[in-house]
């Protein structure tokens, strides 16, 4: 590496450090668990301690905020916040955001439906004369969004969207297959919802920051340290716990599609 741009990396190195140390990152996400979320004040969860941990080795200090995802994007757009976790890599935020290579995790976009009110979807035109639940300021897909025939019934949290489903005011609701997973959990909701076997979409979520000086560098170097957390012991351990989100659901799942074969 010439000399020259040895000293570009070191003088950007001293001014990140600088940078993060004169006052903690400020990262906000919302609650979306298992992913990252609170329980009795104390932040949790497989992608939130995963990018603790990374934060922790760089030696970058971090303060967390759990807001509702609207506002967790007006806060990047009105410069409130440095980035923010969990995020969905898309064109138009390209322009505003830098996103480090590596991804943090994968969701699964699924719909669960309620045992008593059945419905066979086996593609999305199949969701014609339907209410579906959703949640503001989420994006499932090129396919879901551009969809027809069908109603879009926004809550604002999704256990408030599994009581929706419980009341009959939607038909179906959308959300992650392990999110949607560990509320039916929390809810004891195993023997009431089904999740059905249709896949809406396949994302990968990211530690996003915004476009400030120095912050691409960061976004670097988040990445590689998260490469090699990745390849240790600790995070397969980590990522075990919480793949075990939801067994008892899974568990009543499969008696379910037994039942019926």
């Amino acid at each position: 590496m010439p000399y020259f741009t040895r000293l570009l990396t070191a003088l950007l190195l001293v001014c990140l450090s600088t940078l993060v140390q004169a006052e903690k990152l400020r990262i906000v996400t919302d609650p979306w668990p298992p992913y990252a979320y609170e329980e009795n004040g104390q932040a949790k969860g497989i992608d939130y301690q995963v990018t603790a941990e990374v934060f922790r080795r760089l030696g970058i200090e971090v303060q967390w905020q759990f807001l509702p995802w609207k506002r967790c994007l007006a806060m990047l757009e009105q410069g409130l916040a440095d980035g923010v976790l969990d995020i969905f890599r898309t064109e138009q935020r390209d322009a505003q955001l830098f996103y480090p290579s590596e991804p943090l995790s994968q969701v699964e976009f699924v719909l669960f439906q309620l045992n008593a009110r059945p419905h066979v979807i086996q593609r999305l035109e199949d969701l014609k004369g339907l209410r579906v639940g959703t949640a503001p300021g989420y994006t499932y897909g090129t396919a879901f969004a551009s969809a027809t025939g069908f109603t879009r019934e926004p809550a604002p949290t999704l256990e408030a969207n599994f009581g929706m489903l419980q009341l009959g005011r939607i038909d179906l609701l959308i959300t992650d297959r392990r999110a949607g997973r560990h509320v039916i959990a929390t809810l004891g909701l195993e023997q009431q919802v089904s999740e059905l076997p249709l896949l809406i979409n396949r994302q990968s979520q990211y530690l996003a920051v915004r476009r400030n000086a120095g912050m691409d560098l960061l976004a670097q170097r988040f990445a590689a340290e998260l490469r090699r957390f990745k390849q240790e012991p600790a995070y397969a351990e980590l990522n075990a716990r919480y793949h075990g989100t939801g067994a008892n659901f899974q568990q009543a799942v499969e008696q379910q599609e037994r039942s019926t074969q």
